[in-house]
């Protein structure tokens, strides 16, 4: 049975996807990581304005672009108006112990001023183990605190919950670790999945350094799609190209909702003179964009299969929840 969205929430989910309501979206909201892509010494104006080359290239591609709010206004002032725009709402990295991560957010940021600039759905980061106990259930709460306040300004939710290790003797990049993860991103995708989040954003959930089966990879994608009540689009984690095509397709096949793509994508071109950033988005990163499109419109499940639109009456209006845009 398909659940009831609010009209704010089904024309956003609209424009950040494609004619089919397949997602089919950017992802740029790096920070730290991006920092670390760069030659030492870029400064913020040149990290800023290589970030807005390739968003504005790449955008006219894209469903929509996910950006953050350091790096990224003039990105967001300056892509296609015909892509959507989702905004990360949560601090970059974590804070804690590296075998306990918490959230933290960025001072001064929110979802009304995520509404407010225009942006078309809110996406919210978490380092996320179903099996640390009340950590685990301080983060189930503040999604509940997030997905509330999503609500209240009629913004769709991206839930994107990411894996780790918690033994500081193991870590994720392992054989260890990989033997779990099918399990713990299905179980994430069981208890986030309906915590009012409305697109949750997963990482593949087989570890394809340490298996190669690809009927193992197709049977962890089911079981995501046979236990997640919301869609899910898979994100690239930034895996090599080439990987990321396959895994888009399987996971497409067994039930994602579409991708959310970015280093697979763009990576290359951030170490690049401008020159050969240009042609390298116009040509290579364009063509990656345009192949897992084609492979995601073809096989992904459509969002519009889990939600349907507020049935109007000449009164809807009426009962219709009253924003408040203030702070």
């Amino acid at each position: 049975m398909k659940q009831p969205i609010t009209p704010g929430k089904w024309r956003h989910l609209k424009q950040t996807s494609t004619h089919e309501h397949i997602f089919t979206i950017l992802a740029f909201d790096q920070r730290g990581s991006y920092r670390r892509m760069l030659p030492e010494g870029t400064s913020y104006e040149a990290a800023v304005q290589i970030k807005r080359e390739v968003v504005v290239a790449l955008s006219y591609h894209s469903s929509a672009v996910l950006l953050d709010p350091v790096y990224g206004l003039p990105a967001a002032l300056e892509m296609a108006g015909t892509s959507g725009l989702l905004m990360s709402l949560e601090k970059s990295g974590y804070s804690g112990d590296s075998t306990y991560r918490q959230l933290a957010f960025t001072d001064g940021w929110t979802v009304s001023k995520i509404k407010r600039m225009g942006a078309s759905a809110v996406k919210l980061m978490v380092y996320y183990h179903p099996d640390t106990g009340a950590l685990a259930e301080e983060l189930e709460e503040t999604i509940r605190r997030v997905a509330q306040e999503c609500q209240r300004y009629d913004i769709p939710l991206f839930l994107e919950p990411m894996s780790y290790s918690l033994q500081a003797g193991v870590p994720k990049e392992s054989a260890a670790f990989a033997e779990t993860r099918p399990q713990v991103v299905r179980e994430t995708a069981r208890r986030l999945g309906g915590l009012g989040a409305d697109v949750l954003k997963l990482e593949f959930p087989v570890d394809v350094a340490f298996n190669q089966d690809r009927s193992q990879w197709r049977a962890a994608c089911a079981a995501i799609s046979d236990i997640c009540p919301i869609p899910w689009v898979l994100l690239s984690a930034g895996v090599d190209f080439e990987v990321f095509e396959e895994q888009v397709r399987i996971a497409c096949e067994e039930g994602a909702s579409g991708f959310l793509a970015g280093r697979a994508i763009w990576k290359e071109a951030v170490v690049m003179s401008p020159e050969e950033r240009q042609y390298f988005l116009a040509t290579t990163a364009v063509d990656r964009l345009k192949r897992i499109t084609e492979s995601a419109s073809r096989l992904a499940r459509p969002w519009t299969d889990f939600y349907a639109p507020l049935a109007g009456n000449e009164a809807w209006f009426r009962s219709y929840g009253d924003l408040e845009m203030g702070d």
